[in-house]
């Protein structure tokens, strides 16, 4: 392990940094690694886990899907306001639905949501071996057939529903709505994935390299990445040093399939922006080297929707929600609630 790494855990006891440097390529170490992580977590000093949860009531469930996977998910319900509509969240490349997310999901739940989300197959506490995604469609397929049996629980049936993606996130988001077109009451996109910075991109000659060694060994983790982009994560240097603590994220160099996956995605998503028709917040930091903030722009003009709105914030990196300082948050978090309250009332007076 390299040094840099066990500088970061320093401040950790034996037993934590003896777990974060564990292999966590399988699910059963990464759901005991979430055990020991877990009470520490909601108590690291970050401005989302100051946020209160009373009157949020929560639940955890692993479910078998489709294709024999067992699955994580988590739900935040409000306990005694009625419900504006309910949210179905997609996190990121490599992250979870349980660290940082925690704080959005019970803020959102005390606004009167109702949230719920998944860690897809390979990522978090869910099946699969862990950054490997050998098939976007499919991972796309598991997220609506989860999402697909909440909606149709009666209680369910009357409210709005809205997606909200984060960066990989977002490209799901766009794919559940191309393959569900009027299924849904509105997308908040946070930094989607529609292109990636062209930092993100290696040489053309090393990327022609890379796909024909993805084709004989898809789960190398064999990716280059540039320190720049690694540092674009997080702005606020306090919340840098907080990062640790989400263990579940996956943290070595892409996986060739996974890496090709998502290039192909991304490149498919840019030739189909016309196609988005539902309602749209589209939100993006300016000093984004990650995700291209060029791509959510075309986002937002090319959208054959009517009811859409691009947020752009100033000298803010790719993790709006979780890496900028604490009054960048709360100022995108207040976007995404202001936006949900406009829509969902809109909808619930018809």
């Amino acid at each position: 392990m390299a040094a840099t790494r066990k500088e970061e855990i320093k401040y950790m006891s034996e037993e934590l940094q003896t777990i974060f440097l564990s292999n966590l390529d399988e699910a059963p170490a990464r759901r005991r690694a979430r055990q020991a992580f877990k009470d520490i977590q909601l108590h690291i000093d970050h401005c989302l886990f100051r946020l209160p949860a009373d009157g949020v009531k929560m639940k955890e469930v692993y479910e078998v899907n489709s294709r024999g996977l067992k699955i994580f998910s988590k739900s935040w319900l409000p306990e005694s306001s009625p419900l504006k509509a309910i949210i179905c969240y997609c996190h990121g490349y490599a992250d979870t639905c349980t660290f940082y997310f925690e704080g959005v999901a019970r803020k959102l739940a005390s606004s009167g949501y109702g949230v719920f989300a998944l860690d897809y197959p390979g990522f978090g506490l869910s099946d699969g071996l862990h950054g490997y995604i050998p098939s976007f469609e499919n991972l796309v397929n598991d997220v609506i057939e989860h999402f697909s049996k909440i909606k149709v629980q009666k209680k369910y049936l009357d409210v709005p529903s809205f997606l909200l993606g984060e960066s990989m996130g977002g490209a799901i988001a766009l794919n559940i709505h191309f393959k569900q077109p009027n299924a849904w009451d509105g997308a908040a996109l946070i930094a989607p994935l529609c292109k990636f910075a062209e930092d993100m991109i290696p040489h053309w000659l090393v990327k022609q390299i890379l796909i024909g060694v993805a084709k004989v060994l898809p789960k190398t983790k064999l990716v280059p990445q540039k320190e720049e982009v690694k540092e674009n994560i997080y702005r606020d240097a306090n919340k840098r040093k907080l990062a640790p603590y989400n263990v579940l994220l996956y943290k070595d160099r892409p996986r060739l399939g996974t890496a090709l996956e998502l290039l192909k995605v991304t490149q498919e998503l840019e030739q189909r922006l016309e196609e988005v028709s539902l309602p749209l917040l589209i939100m993006h930091g300016e000093a984004d080297i990650i995700a291209d903030p060029s791509a959510s722009k075309a986002l937002y003009e090319k959208a054959k929707v009517k009811d859409k709105k691009l947020c752009l914030y100033k000298d803010a990196f790719h993790t709006l929600l979780e890496g900028e300082p604490d009054e960048t948050i709360f100022h995108v978090l207040g976007d995404i609630i202001s936006w949900l309250d406009e829509h969902s009332s809109r909808k619930n007076k018809y």
